[in-house]
């Protein structure tokens, strides 16, 4: 069986790019299809597979502009020829389904979104943008956005990663979609004893306008207590300028600087909404209770009043009201380790593994060649 997993681009290891990580162990002789490749910044166990890219990757920039490139995205995934693969999973949030797919072959998109930017945040992203980019995004949005509705017609089955997601596929390709939460490596991150807790709470992640991270800066500046910000973004120099105190913003860190503080906060903060929310999940896998906005992915993984307090307004006194709450739960550690461990990388493998097997039996097709041990599957030569 021949596997092709096409990925909008590859320059970084985040959310979707652990998918296809875990994916390219799940199919160890799959080929690669994307936009952009930036090797230096993807796993090896990415980068042990032959990598195929679109035109996109030849333009100026490609690996730091390629959002730029976003109109022209469609055409070349049009160009990507995937004729003899059996099986093609499109991992999608920017443009990736809409490869033209042989006609005895099986395409299963796992959809960690629609994209954002021409549907549920089209407004949010267009209001925030300069006076040209406003002008330009209708036009362009239009083009992009009914591409992007008659391309779902090229997938067979879809897979989202959150009930959120799910229901967003309803919304907008009107098809049906299983939900299968994507991997967390939960093992990775340390517990530490109730002495070594520090007295800042942390917040994670990216520093981009949709996750609304000046919610907590302006809350903590309230409150005269300690926080901890890790992450880059477009809104790192603004807020590090709107910063008290208090606040302690450290730019992008490595893991072995995110882990320690994971372990170590009071709890984490997550003002925005997101698709699932693979950040609050390792706040868990490290023993630590998590405040964030009650709306999204996050309502699938974190549970108001056991592992951590949800907030309904994204507001500073919501927020504010949601800290105080949590304090007083005094959440067990050992509890919010085992509900992170339901969101772990073996069980991903397991179900899509499942999934994408049920389907190939269902269109007559015998994923026979497929030999799975837990959390691993490899081809039989």
């Amino acid at each position: 069986m021949k596997v092709a997993i096409v990925h909008y681009w590859l320059v970084g290891m985040r959310g979707g790019e652990k998918v296809v990580e875990a994916l390219c162990n799940l199919y160890p002789e799959a080929d690669i299809f994307t936009h952009a490749y930036a090797p230096e910044a993807i796993s090896p166990a990415i980068n042990a597979h032959r990598v195929h890219t679109s035109f996109i990757s030849k333009l100026p920039r490609a690996t730091t502009k390629y959002k730029s490139y976003l109109p022209l995205m469609p055409m070349a995934l049009e160009q990507l020829d995937l004729r003899g693969y059996d099986l093609i999973i499109s991992s999608e949030s920017g443009p990736a389904k809409g490869i033209i797919p042989p006609s005895d072959a099986v395409h299963i998109c796992y959809c960690h979104s629609p994209m954002r930017y021409i549907w549920n945040m089209y407004h949010d992203y267009r209001e925030r943008t300069g006076l040209l980019t406003r002008m330009l995004m209708p036009p362009l949005a239009h083009y992009v956005r009914n591409w992007d509705a008659i391309s779902a017609g090229r997938v067979q089955e879809f897979v989202a990663n959150s009930a959120t997601v799910a229901r967003r596929i309803e919304t907008y390709y009107h098809r049906p979609a299983a939900v299968i939460h994507p991997p967390v490596d939960t093992a990775a991150f340390e517990r530490v004893s109730s002495e070594e807790i520090g007295d800042y709470h942390l917040m994670v992640g990216e520093l981009v306008r949709y996750k609304r991270p000046e919610l907590a800066i302006d809350a903590f500046n309230r409150l005269r207590k300690p926080l901890v910000v890790i992450g880059g973004g477009e809104m790192l120099r603004e807020l590090r300028d709107r910063a008290g105190p208090h606040v302690t913003m450290l730019g992008p860190q490595p893991f072995d600087v995110l882990k320690h503080h994971y372990a170590r906060c009071r709890g984490l903060i997550f003002p925005g909404e997101e698709d699932f929310g693979i950040v609050p999940v390792e706040a868990m896998a490290s023993g630590r209770p998590v405040i964030a906005y009650g709306k999204g992915g996050v309502t699938e993984t974190v549970i108001d009043g056991v592992t951590g307090s949800f907030f309904h307004e994204q507001s500073v006194d919501a927020l504010i009201d949601a800290i105080h709450r949590c304090e007083a739960l005094a959440p067990d550690p050992a509890r919010m380790v085992r509900r992170a461990a339901e969101f772990g990388v073996d069980r991903f493998s397991d179900e899509i593994g499942q999934f994408i097997d049920s389907v190939l039996k269902g269109r007559g097709l015998s994923p026979d060649r497929i030999q799975r041990e837990p959390g691993r599957a490899y081809l039989v030569q």
